[in-house]
C-alpha cells in the first residue's frame, strides 16, 4: 500500500490509529456518513467491507463492525478523504470517477477493487499520480 508507511496528507487515519480503531471495531453509524463521502450504495459498502448486505442491514448503528470490517471502512474513508482532496472537493466527480474504468487500473473501476487491501493501495496510487499531474 502507497500510505503503509507514509500516510498522505490527506489521511484522516495514519496506519497505527487504522490498527488501533480496527481492533476497537468501528460503530455501524459510520459506514453510512463514509457512504455519503461518495454516495456509496448498501450493496458497494457490503462488497468492500466483505459482508453480506442482508449482515450490514441487521447492524444496530451502535454495534460494532468486526476488526477485518473495521479496517477496511478506515482505509475506506482514508482513499474517499484523499479522493475529495484531489478532486477539490467534488463529491460528484469522485463518485464518477470511482465507478468508471481507469486504463492505470488494468481498465478497471477503482470501486471495483475495493474488495482488497491490494485493491485500496493501487486506487490510492492512482490518486497520488492524479494529485501530482502524473499522467499514466
Amino acid at each position: 500500500m502507497a500510505y503503509a508507511t507514509h500516510p498522505p496528507q490527506t489521511a484522516v487515519y495514519t496506519p497505527y490509529t487504522v490498527i488501533d480503531k480496527s481492533r476497537q471495531g468501528m460503530p455501524r453509524a459510520e459506514v453510512d456518513r463514509v457512504a455519503g463521502l461518495a454516495r456509496l450504495t448498501d450493496v458497494e459498502l457490503a462488497r468492500i467491507l466483505n459482508m453480506s448486505v442482508r449482515n450490514l442491514h441487521r447492524l444496530k448503528a451502535d454495534d460494532k463492525l468486526a476488526r477485518d470490517a473495521s479496517e477496511r471502512l478506515l482505509l475506506l474513508t482514508n482513499l474517499l478523504q484523499h479522493g475529495l482532496d484531489v478532486f477539490d472537493e467534488d463529491t460528484q466527480t469522485l463518485t464518477e470517477w470511482l465507478r468508471s474504468p481507469i486504463r492505470e487500473l488494468n481498465s478497471q473501476a477503482p470501486l471495483y477493487l475495493l474488495d482488497t487491501t491490494t485493491g485500496f493501495g493501487l486506487v490510492d496510487d492512482v490518486l497520488g499520480r492524479i494529485e501530482h499531474g502524473i499522467v499514466g
